[in-house]
């Protein structure tokens, strides 16, 4: 069955969705976001789009950009093939990094515009990882101090400028966004516990005793739960490459 065709954005405004294929992890350390972040400001300077707000994830990023020239799947294939290329490389890793279609929804008012804004902040809160304005790898800053990097004048004259900004994040929001269905993290403790209860051994550690094939097996397994690469790197001291490829 052919995809449907994407809505096209009359104001050109769209909040756009990437997603790690199969759940895969986008972001291992600070290098790598930065590393993100950096090649989408590249091909903004590039290709001429704005960037009104972001927000990166552990496996997706939310970006709200306004396409000044018509070229959306141009802006996305260019952000994530060099982020791909990059990733599979520092990791050893090969294959697709990212699903193959991203996601993505017009925004073609302005009250809308306020909501895709404040959902995108309120990510971390959702994921239980940081307060909006505490989280680092969003543009949450930008708008109590703007920059360069960001290009949110309309935005913020919209919601009365950077002195209105925290109390327009403290409204209750009146629109349903794109969204990504995530599994609530699972806490070291609880994983830790499971591990053990569920393959009888006293400690994350001894799976890497055994062989490849039953090793990786499990890797994936409590991959496929919602364990992160990180999580499991710390659980059971196998290399984070090994997880990754598992």
């Amino acid at each position: 069955m052919p995809r449907a065709a994407r809505k096209k954005s009359e104001s050109g405004y769209y909040h756009v969705i990437l997603r790690g294929i199969g759940r895969q992890i986008l972001f291992e350390d600070d290098e790598d976001n930065e590393r993100f972040l950096s090649t989408v400001q590249r091909y903004r300077q590039e290709l001429g789009f704005e960037l009104v707000a972001y927000c990166l994830m552990e496996n997706h990023v939310h970006l709200l950009l306004r396409d000044i020239k018509d070229q959306l799947n141009l802006i996305m294939k260019k952000i994530a093939g060099s982020y791909a290329y990059y990733f599979n490389h520092k990791y050893d890793r090969s294959g697709h990094l990212f699903q193959d279609r991203y996601g993505s929804e017009a925004v073609e008012d302005d009250a809308y515009l306020l909501t895709v804004i404040r959902y995108i902040y309120r990510n971390p809160e959702k994921a239980g990882l940081a307060k909006a304005g505490d989280y680092r790898w969003s543009s949450y800053e930008a708008y109590l101090r703007p920059r360069a990097d960001v290009d949110n004048a309309w935005a913020l004259e919209l919601i009365g400028g950077p002195e209105r900004f925290e109390q327009f994040m403290e409204t209750a929001s009146d629109g349903n966004c794109l969204d990504i269905r995530e599994r609530a993290a699972i806490r070291d403790e609880a994983a830790r516990e499971w591990i053990c209860s569920h393959y009888k051994i006293a400690s994350g550690t001894q799976l890497q005793q055994w062989d490849k094939k039953k090793r990786d097996a499990s890797l994936r397994e409590l991959k496929d739960m919602g364990m992160s690469v990180r999580q499991l790197e710390r659980l059971t001291g196998i290399n984070r490459g090994v997880v990754q490829k598992a």
